[in-house]
Formats: C-alpha cells, structure tokens, sequence
C-alpha cells in the first residue's frame, strides 16, 4: 500500500456539492478548485478555491491488504478507554494517523503534525482513504482564490519488527520539533477527592502532604490547583472560565498562594478554561456564533485577551505549570468519545470563515505557548496532533475517577498503553491522576500506582489528606521516587488482544497485573 503518489481519485465536497475531481498531472481540478500533490519525502496537498466554499477533500489510494490485518489508529482529541487494534471495518474512522500490522508485517500512514485540516483515515478491502476536513466551524472555508497547504503525508513500512518500537518511531517521524519538559513533571492535584470544592488553606495542606512525601528528591514535584479558584466557581458551579484577574473568597490571593507553595519546596501549578466567559460587557463580537459564553479563537482580539490571562497566572502570579482544559469542547461544541469525529454539528461558523477549525485551534494552542513565561503546558482535551511543538504535556485520556475504580481502568489505563508511542515523540503522555479516595479500594489503587510510577510518564495523584496511611504513605514514597527520574521504558505486550492490556515489559522486566475485581465491572452500571 503505497501513499506517497498522487492518489488514484480526489473527491471535494462542498456547500453545494459532492463530486469527483478531474485528474491533469500533480493536480486535481473541479470547477474553480484545485487540489494539488506534490511528491518529495512526504506527500504534500495544498487546496485553492475561487467561490467554493470547501468542506472536505477525500483522498483515495487503491490497494489490497494482506489477510490477518489488524489496524490501531489514533482519535481526535484524548482518549476514551476506545483505543484498539481490530480487523477492517470500512467506517472506522481513525484520526491522524493509523499502523496496520498482520504480525509480520508492518506499515504507518500519518500527516505530520500541526497540520491545516482536521484528518481522518479509512481503511477497507480494497485500499486507503484520507479525509481532509477543510471546515471553518461546521461550514465550509472561504478561501477567496488563496491557498492553503493542507498536510504533509508521511509512511513507513517494516518486516519482522516490534510493532509498539515501529510505531514509535514513526510518531516521532511524524514530530520534527516537540518540546519536552526540562525535568520529569511530577506531584499532586486536587480534582479528584475535592471535585470543586477547596480552598487556599486546603491547597497548602496538599502540598505539606506532597513535600513529605518527596523529601529528599532534588526534582522537586507540582501542587496543581485544579477547577475550584477562579472568581465564579463557588457562585456558577465548576468549570467556570473568564474572568481570571482574581480569585474567589476561598482563595483571596493567588499570588500570594503560588509564592507560599514555592517557600514550601514544591512547585505551583495552575487550571483554566480560556475560552468559556461570563462577562456581562464583552464585545459581542468576540464570541462564538454556535454557542454565547464561549470566545471565538479566529478574532485577533479573542487571543489578546487569552494572552494577557496566561501573563497573569504565570508572569504576575508567578505559576510554573498551566493546565488549559475544555478546548477541543469549547471551540467545536463538542466532546469526541467515538470514532465519529469527522461528523460535526453543522450550520455554524467561526467568525472568521478564511479559517480552518486547525488553523483556529493552532492559533489558540500557539498563543498559550508563546505567553506563558516557560511555565510547562499541559493541554487537557486538547488535540494532541494539532498541540505538539505547543504544549510539554498532553492530558491524554479522559477523565479517572476518585469514586468509580472502574472509570480509572477504562479511561487511564487504555490511554496509558495505546498512547505510550506518543510519550517523548510528541511531548509527554500524561494518563491522568492516580485517585486515592475511601471510594477506590486500595489494593487495586497500589496495582495502579506500580503500572503508573513504572512507565516514565508523567505521575499524578489527587490524595485525600485523611485516608493516608502508613501503608500509603510508603508507596506513594516509593512511586514519587521513580516519577522524579522517569527513565524506565515501558512497553504493552498484549495490546493487540486487549483495550486494557495487563501484561508489560518494564526495562527487560515483566510485570503482570490483573485489573477486573473477582466480582466483575461496576462502571457500566453505575456511570
């Protein structure tokens, strides 16, 4: 399967139409668009519409498959416990990038990184085909006559290799340039046992807990204060966004909150929502034309006032880690828990429609980067393929869980195994707090903590202060002791025959778990 060509049919969709494009050369022509190929160590597509306004480009490269063919693609944003190798399945869509692998065999289609369309694989019976999702919002992009490079097309083929080494190797041929954190990120959060509801009192209570629990470990570790400290949390409810100039009763100094983390030892990090606002008398014309309380990324304007919160919380106020969360939600309205992504609500637009939803997405995530004072980013329900090169970290997967044990296996666990490939090929892969509660039995809670602290990835917990023992206090010591170091590697060795793979190789040795409780799942049940 060959996709460095030109491909065998181009097929553009617009507002007004679906039809395939005529063939002449490197190029394909429909009416006043054009798609254009050009062939060097990857295949590049740029489009070119006078009036049309284009909603999709669809590539297709014919070929045949060998049999025993199973395929892992990669999703739109984080994960959702739904990564997995399966057989051919013609409307699998699969984001990015994909590895079809038949045990000897192995072959990679991607476009490499930060690219200007939303990009989605298919894969069936008889060949490949590459959507490139050229919308502004839900409506086709204006381009009056400019063009636009779409995507750069990248692949790789391999016999009788390691199929985890071979993908890895072609995440990283797929990220010329990501940016990594100058030492190992480490420490604690508070979601998941306050769910909202702390304090600055309390926030320092975590980080005495944290500094015990790493003294003596010269990578110092990172106090997040998560969703609870902005202005409206204790009046709107959580995940309350703008405005960010001060804090709410609970937590009257923000500055003076990071500083006391920092005599303390420890690293102050910080949660926001940069697009979701209340103010009464913003200009009407910064906000999202789907959805009032949501700012438009595509308004110069809208990424000035981003810019000046991101100053305040790491330049004034002095926070080292930013965590930015809602984004793929907040500027395309929705959340992306299956394969369907290329399917989006229609009939809206970004303000500006000259725009792709990729190029509105880059300029928030690049923004954030550029103003954050070299504090480390972490993007949480950001789009991983649009973010590299901008963010240190990637919150890979959905949310775990301090009340449901099973949540943390589907969500972090899945994300963990399928996105290690990512892990310092993109920027760091990040699988979500380890969540130690009186509602998550401990001696599953202590199997996730050794998979966690062995995988040289990022390693959070979110503690709640009165359930820790002696017990769990000893392992969290030990765990915190390998995430300021974070130089094992670690590989999944049976993640082609599960989505909750038990078996790993850590430096040469196997470590074997066992994830479901003797009396089965709870989760589907109870949410």
């Amino acid at each position: 399967m060959d996709c460095l060509r030109i491909p065998d049919y181009v097929r553009v969709i617009t507002e007004d139409t679906s039809a395939l494009m005529e063939k002449k050369g490197s190029m394909f022509e429909y009416k006043d668009v054009q798609v254009d190929f050009t062939v060097k160590e990857s295949l590049n597509i740029s489009l070119t519409a006078l009036k049309s306004e284009v909603r999709f480009v669809l590539c297709r490269f014919n070929g045949n498959w060998p049999l025993g063919t199973r395929f892992l693609g990669d999703v739109l944003e984080r994960s959702y416990g739904n990564l997995a190798w399966r057989g051919i399945e013609p409307e699998r869509v699969m984001a990015w990038y994909f590895c079809a692998s038949n045990g000897e065999s192995n072959q990679a289609y991607g476009v490499k990184v930060r690219p200007n369309a939303l990009c989605f694989w298919t894969c069936d019976g008889e060949g490949i085909s590459l959507w490139l999702d050229v919308r502004s919002g839900g409506m086709g992009v204006i381009l009056n006559g400019a063009k636009l490079e779409l995507a750069s097309l990248v692949q790789d083929s391999a016999e009788n290799v390691n199929t985890f080494e071979f993908l890895t190797e072609f995440c990283r041929k797929m990220c010329d340039d990501p940016i990594f954190p100058k030492e190992p990120v480490y420490g604690s959060n508070n979601w998941y046992y306050a769910y909202g509801n702390s304090s600055a009192k309390e926030i320092l209570v975590d980080t005495d807990l944290l500094c015990s629990l790493t003294e003596g470990l010269s990578n110092r570790p990172y106090m997040v204060i998560d969703d609870c400290w902005q202005e409206l949390a204790r009046i709107a409810g959580s995940a309350q966004g703008r405005p960010y100039n001060r804090g709410n009763e609970l937590f009257p100094d923000m500055k003076g909150l990071a500083d006391e983390i920092k005599a303390r030892g420890v690293h102050p990090g910080i949660w926001m929502r940069s697009l979701k606002t209340a103010e009464r008398f913003i200009d009407q014309d910064f906000l999202s034309l789907r959805e009032k309380n949501f700012m438009d990324p595509s308004v110069p304007a809208v990424l000035e006032l981003v810019a000046e919160d991101i100053e305040r919380m790491t330049g004034e106020w002095g926070y080292e880690l930013l965590k930015y969360d809602f984004v793929t939600r907040d500027i395309l309205g929705a959340y992306y828990p299956t394969h369907d992504a290329i399917i989006a609500a229609n009939g809206w637009s970004f303000r500006d429609r000259s725009k792709t939803s990729a190029q509105c997405i880059k300029d928030l995530y690049k923004t954030i980067y550029e103003h954050s004072n070299g504090a480390n980013i972490i993007g949480c329900n950001a789009i991983g393929h649009l973010a590299a090169g901008y963010i240190h970290i990637h919150r890979s997967g959905d949310d775990t869980s301090g009340r449901v044990y099973d949540r943390s296996v589907k969500m972090g666990i899945n994300c963990l195994a399928f996105r290690l490939v990512q892990h310092k090929t993109f920027f760091h892969a990040d699988a979500d707090c380890i969540c130690i509660t009186d509602r998550i039995p401990w001696d599953k809670n202590k199997e996730l903590i050794k998979l966690y602290a062995n995988s040289g990835t990022p390693f959070f917990t979110s503690v709640a202060p009165e359930v820790v023992n002696d017990e769990i206090r000893t392992e969290l010591k030990k765990a915190f002791a390998l995430a300021a170091i974070q130089k094992e590697k670690m590989e999944p060795l049976d993640w082609m025959d599960t989505v909750i793979p038990e078996k790993y190789l850590v430096d040469g040795k196997l470590f074997e778990f066992k994830w479901m409780p003797d009396y089965g799942k709870e989760w589907i049940i109870t949410g």
